[in-house]
């Protein structure tokens, strides 16, 4: 992500204070998948005859951008639409730049309810008409709140309900059997998402939290673990970017990754794939649910044609083919029909049996670190990088990092996010 946007607002918005801002749109949560078988851009031309200029950050890679853009042809057809997708650097600093400026040409922006956090009340239009309008429309209570500001199976282990021991388990037996050589993966490379797995997975199952754990005697125990998990994974999984790939061509036989990132490696065999809940730690079931909300700039242009695209976003049948197409899952009340795709069908039944789980741990990714969240995510990913690859010292490695993370938090005035408990000022690095 960019370093260079705008810094928080002046008076940090909690994520239980964004409801007046963002309306939630949709959601997605990664998965364990099992094969059963041995840029630039410019807004210069926003507005312009009627057109609206919808900035998001998801969608970015161009085969989900393209499905959208034709889900957008098809749910709004009162203007074009011209969607622009980047990382949320570029989309926070656009929107702050043109806000600040009174030169918005942004109607409508898209983003992780971290992002809507970051961008606040000076930045945003009050939504909350809006929001009465579709109350109707059946978004869960939960995610309403949060949107205010090889082998086929481990011998004898149920694969929806794995512990993490379990899993470690599996990996050895499997690479084992497949004569020394690894068949599980995780998507380490540059682009991957193997940080959302740290922070969502790893840290809260083992510590059940997140920063408040970062590094206490449960934390260096996940970090050991996933020493001898990553010493049984495919040697390349360190440049591996999107798990469906390799997963596809036999170079793995298990891995993680999140639901969109998976969907197309099950399209031609699905009878041949399983998915499953991630596995289960000492603390719970945890897994990362990945919010996103829609809003409207400050100031922003043509913003009854705005909100009506965010109607129509919003009905059940756009968010039910966003699941087709793209693998978001809906967070409207919405029949979930029974001739999905049966990739993402697997997805679905995956999705749901994590989340109705009895100790399903709910986590989030960072929230109200804006251009920060980068920074956040290298903490990680260095971490990673010394204790896992450079097999240095668990603790020295995370008391290195500790004070790094504290100055970021700090310098955001990020209050503690889930699982962590809630903070009064800046969450505290333990």
């Amino acid at each position: 992500m960019s370093d260079h946007a705008a810094g928080p607002p002046a008076n940090p918005v909690s994520r239980r204070d964004v409801l007046r801002w963002a309306v939630t749109i949709g959601a997605a949560a990664p998965v364990v998948p099992v094969l059963s078988a041995c840029g630039g851009f410019s807004t210069s031309g926003g507005g312009k005859g009627g057109d609206l200029t919808f900035m998001s950050t998801q969608f970015v890679p161009v085969e989900e951008a393209e499905r959208f853009r034709k889900i957008l042809g098809s749910a709004y057809t009162d203007a074009k639409v011209n969607f622009v997708p980047n990382d949320a650097g570029q989309v926070i600093s656009q929107v702050t730049s043109q806000v600040q400026a009174k030169q918005v040409k942004v109607n409508v922006v898209g983003g992780l309810h971290g992002d809507f956090a970051t961008l606040g009340t000076n930045l945003l239009e009050d939504l909350s008409g809006l929001a009465g309008e579709l109350s109707g429309a059946g978004y869960p209570d939960e995610f309403t709140t949060l949107s205010k500001l090889g082998t086929d199976k481990a011998s004898g282990a149920d694969v929806n309900n794995l512990t993490y021991d379990q899993y470690l388990a599996w990996a050895k037996a499997a690479r084992q059997a497949n004569g020394g050589k690894a068949v599980f993966g995780f998507p380490g490379g540059p682009r991957g998402l193997l940080h959302r797995f740290l922070q969502g997975y790893l840290y809260p199952a083992f510590t059940g939290g997140q920063i408040s754990t970062f590094r206490s005697a449960e934390a260096i125990t996940a970090w050991q673990y996933m020493q001898e998990l990553w010493a049984n994974c495919v040697a390349a999984s360190a440049n591996y970017e999107f798990m469906q790939e390799p997963l596809a061509a036999g170079e793995v036989k298990v891995g993680w990754d999140h639901v969109a990132r998976l969907v197309q490696a099950p399209k031609d065999q699905p009878d041949k794939w399983v998915m499953a809940p991630a596995p289960k730690g000492p603390k719970g079931h945890a897994y990362m649910a990945i919010l996103t909300g829609l809003g409207i700039p400050k100031g922003a242009p043509d913003q009854d044609k705005a909100k009506a695209l965010i109607k129509a976003l919003s009905k059940p049948q756009t968010q039910v083919e966003l699941l087709r197409q793209n693998a978001f899952f809906p967070t409207v009340k919405a029949e979930i029909p029974g001739d999905l795709p049966p990739a993402v069908k697997l997805e679905a039944e995956a999705v749901r049996k994590t989340q109705d789980n009895p100790d399903a741990l709910l986590a989030l990714p960072p929230v109200g670190l804006g251009a920060k969240d980068g920074q956040v995510t290298k903490v990680f990913r260095d971490a990673f990088t010394a204790i896992v690859l450079q097999k240095q010292d668990v603790k020295k490695a995370l008391d290195a990092q500790a004070p790094v993370l504290q100055g970021l938090i700090d310098g955001a005035k990020a209050s503690c996010w889930a699982p962590d408990p809630k903070s009064d000022g800046p969450c505290k690095v333990g």
